[in-house]
């Protein structure tokens, strides 16, 4: 939210209107929930394509000589082993390990260290958190950190259509952009840096653009995609499709009091990089501490009835709490609520029996599974 309190807005806020979305507090930011049917959104994103607005994501600018060393010392992984034009699911931890946020950073230029480049995007809830600590981690190193969270706008096109959309609209090579890679190009005349980086478990692509080419380029794809069913598409469809996909949202299935270990995602972190970094000896710790006694393992829950898990709900068995919802909804894809947990390691095998959630006092069962709950085919 802005120092006044007034809620901030996209360069795309009074084209979601104009659509009849309905628009929430996200972050503080007023963000479409939906424009019509959630169900109808979410199934276009698993067979066809959805056009999303994620302005509200955090872009932090780090250049200069020792832009890659500051990374290295300031995030969990090894940001100095990333290719120009690759990018990196990573995160940033505190001192004593917890999980400030978590990011992707994309190296976008930097044959040489004089020249480097890397964007740092942020969860919203957490942007300036993070351009907080990256600037006060800045401190000793020749490189500069700079908010650029005001330069872009941000639209997603996913699903199985998403490259034919793009391919209509840009001479880019989308054939040769890998998963979790990224290009500058051109799209629909608009200058932006395509990535192919989603959240929705779906081929798709991410483009970062200046906010005053939002409205063409949405125009443009909305277009582009009439013959082949692409449709506007809020947050609510964006979080089911997440959950389907097992991919974790920072407030639910991460936070300050988990370590990446904690929350099974130690493989992100990388002791065998170069220097010292925030959070090292404590991380080192957690490793110790997750391969000695295993902490709650982060699991899928298929309900076996109608009622819908939700975030802090109690995870049973045998008459005993064995861990906690984090995220729950009912899944369009499977057309039952799933849910994830954190369980205790002796109840996380999948097909464990007697497993159930307690909604309002009532043990409602369900059956532990592997995440994720949905995988495309490629």
């Amino acid at each position: 939210m802005s120092s006044t309190g007034e809620l901030r807005h996209t360069a795309l806020d009074a084209l979601h209107r104009s659509l009849g979305a309905t628009m929430t507090d996200f972050a503080g930011w007023d963000m479409p929930l939906r424009y019509g049917s959630e169900r109808d959104e979410h199934n276009a994103v698993r067979t066809k394509a959805g056009l999303f607005d994620l302005s509200h994501m955090g872009e932090i600018t780090v250049t200069g000589p020792e832009a890659a060393q500051l990374l290295n010392h300031a995030l969990v992984g090894n940001i100095a082993s990333v290719g120009v034009g690759r990018a990196r699911y990573t995160m940033i931890c505190q001192a004593d390990g917890g999980i400030l946020d978590d990011l992707i950073v994309y190296r976008l230029a930097g044959t040489d260290a004089a020249s480097s480049e890397y964007l740092v995007v942020a969860n919203a809830s957490n942007a300036q958190v993070v351009l907080d600590a990256l600037t006060e981690r800045a401190a000793g190193f020749d490189a500069e950190v700079r908010d650029d969270r005001d330069a872009y706008a941000l639209l997603a096109v996913q699903g199985p259509e998403s490259p034919g959309i793009l391919k209509s609209l840009t001479d880019a090579d989308l054939d040769g952009l890998k998963y979790y890679a990224g290009l500058p190009g051109t799209v629909a005349g608009v200058p932006a840096l395509i990535a192919r980086t989603g959240y929705t478990g779906e081929d798709g692509f991410e483009l970062f653009v200046k906010p005053e080419h939002a409205v063409e380029l949405w125009q443009a794809l909305t277009k582009a995609g009439e013959g082949v069913g692409l449709v506007p598409c809020g947050l609510s469809c964006r979080d089911t499709l997440r959950l389907e996909a097992g991919m974790p949202l920072y407030g639910h299935e991460l936070s300050t009091s988990l370590t990446p270990f904690d929350a099974g995602l130690g493989r992100v972190v990388k002791f065998e990089k170069e220097g010292d970094f925030v959070g090292r000896e404590a991380l080192q710790e957690a490793a110790s501490r997750a391969a000695e006694n295993p902490p709650r393992v982060l699991v899928g829950l298929v309900a076996e009835g109608r009622r819908v898990p939700r975030a802090g709900y109690p995870v049973v068995a045998g008459g005993e709490v064995i861990g906690e919802v984090t995220s729950g909804a009912p899944s369009p894809t499977l057309g039952k609520p799933i849910a994830m947990a954190y369980v205790d390691a002796a109840h996380s095998a999948p097909g464990t029996a007697g497993v159930g959630v307690d909604i309002r006092g009532s043990h409602e069962p369900y059956e532990v599974v592997a995440l994720p709950f949905y995988k495309r085919q490629k």
